[in-house]
């Protein structure tokens, strides 16, 4: 049905951006309209096996994902608006959204994912009878700083961190004081009712206020930020990283709150190299952003960005034991079991893991890559799939080849096997496979 109205109005729609702060796109619709919609959309193939045996989101990745909107929706609720939860395909969700409502104007944030950039190009065609506002909050520098066009990209990350790193960046936008009213529907729309979910076994919880509540004490509360760089590769606890990653992948928190706080931080207390090398991570992430931007579904093909096929395949059994941590390696197994537990690895123990499955098990890259997708409460799809690519030697690596010695970074990474016992107190099977190349049953 559509209608009309005196009153301006717009549609903002909430993806990779669960907050209200350091939002240009939201403050600039609510300038601008004196209603607005505030939606955001589950698509159902989320939970749909992938072509890699793993579906987009597992348990973990949702519950995240679940208690953010519930925050969001609390956020906005003090603020006199609602959040509308749809399920459906975006885009004629979204068109049957504009049939009804006839906007004035749509918002919603850029990213750089291959899924939604397809989805950003259907909405030109839906927004023609509207103007279309977006900023891109996702990365910590705009497009038009870069030195370099996009198609130049440096093909390893220090030369584009060299370029980079000087720069400035925008300063983080507060929240808006106010939200206009929320733009009131005439079909019945079913609101899909998000709950907070019970019994999870993670130390993370969704939200904007969390994120901001996390920063804080791991900058201004602990001065924990003046140890990163030799804690960073511990295998486990709370306070060896800045765990920003899940708040970061879901947008309740933007890379330039992080950048801006560290400064301040810097300013306050001084500065030191495990300050700077926080800021060098977030470097990497940035890289990672526009690496996707560039090579787009390159960064999901079997021979990478490189276009170099590895040696490898897929071993259905294998691939089985490395998902549930049951290979012939202690500290794999342990990583794997803390991941499946948790949805949480550390960034070591990714390297670990991913070495395994690549140089030990010769398995397909991708299928790795996959099932952190689907596991991770932090997955970002520039950071996950490019540090994949990295590792199989397919990508960004200048080395082009990096296996790591499973035994030595156990023993220089958790000497006292701590770890291991805590997560893989059984011995491994030695045994990796139970049938030959010709099917044939293996002895035991």
């Amino acid at each position: 049905m559509i209608t009309t109205s005196s009153k301006i109005r717009g549609i903002y729609w909430f993806r990779h951006d669960l907050r209200i702060s350091d939002n240009q796109a939201f403050s600039d619709i609510n300038n601008v309209v004196d209603e607005l919609l505030c939606v955001f959309i589950i698509d159902p193939r989320w939970f749909k096996a992938s072509h890699y045996q793993s579906s987009h989101m597992g348990q973990h990745r949702w519950n995240f994902l679940q208690q953010s909107l519930l925050a969001l929706e609390q956020e906005l609720a003090s603020r006199g608006q609602k959040l509308l939860i749809l399920s459906g395909e975006p885009i004629p969700t979204l068109r049957a959204l504009f049939e009804e409502v006839c906007p004035s104007y749509f918002a919603a944030q850029q990213h750089p994912g291959v899924y939604e950039r397809q989805q950003w190009q259907k909405l030109l065609s839906l927004t023609q009878d509207c103007q279309l506002l977006t900023s891109n909050e996702h990365c910590l520098f705009e497009l038009e700083q870069l030195h370099f066009e996009l198609s130049e990209l440096p093909q390893h990350f220090t030369p584009f961190r060299k370029k980079v790193e000087s720069l400035s960046y925008k300063m983080p936008l507060e929240a808006p004081l106010s939200i206009k009213p929320p733009l009131q529907l005439e079909s019945s729309w079913r609101n899909e009712l998000i709950r907070q979910p019970t019994n999870t076994s993670s130390s993370f919880v969704g939200g904007e206020h969390v994120a901001q509540k996390q920063l804080n004490y791991y900058l201004f509360d602990s001065h924990q930020v003046k140890q990163y760089k030799q804690t960073r590769n511990d295998l486990e606890g709370w306070d060896n990283s800045s765990k920003l990653s899940p708040w970061l992948a879901n947008g309740c928190l933007s890379v330039r709150q992080v950048m801006h706080r560290l400064k301040q931080f810097e300013a306050e207390h001084g500065e030191n190299e495990s300050t700077y090398w926080l800021y060098f991570e977030l470097l990497w992430r940035e890289y990672f952003q526009w690496y996707l931007q560039n090579h787009g579904s390159r960064l999901f093909y079997f021979e990478g960005v490189r276009n170099k096929r590895p040696l490898t395949t897929f071993l259905p059994q294998r691939f089985k034991r490395w998902c549930e941590g049951e290979t012939p390696y202690p500290i794999v197994n342990a990583c794997m079991k803390q991941l499946n537990e948790t949805g949480y690895m550390s960034n070591r123990g990714r390297q670990l893991v991913a070495s395994c499955l690549v140089h030990e098990l010769g398995i397909d890259w991708r299928f790795g890559a996959a099932y952190f997708e689907q596991q991770l409460i932090d997955f970002d799809v520039a950071s996950n799939w490019g540090n994949w690519q990295y590792l199989a030697g397919v990508g960004a690596d200048p080395r082009g080849h990096r296996r790591f010695d499973l035994e030595k970074q156990a023993q220089q990474y958790d000497p006292d096997s701590a770890f291991t016992k805590r997560w893989a107190p059984q011995q491994p099977n030695q045994q990796l496979d139970s049938f030959d190349a010709a099917d044939w049953p293996i002895e035991q």
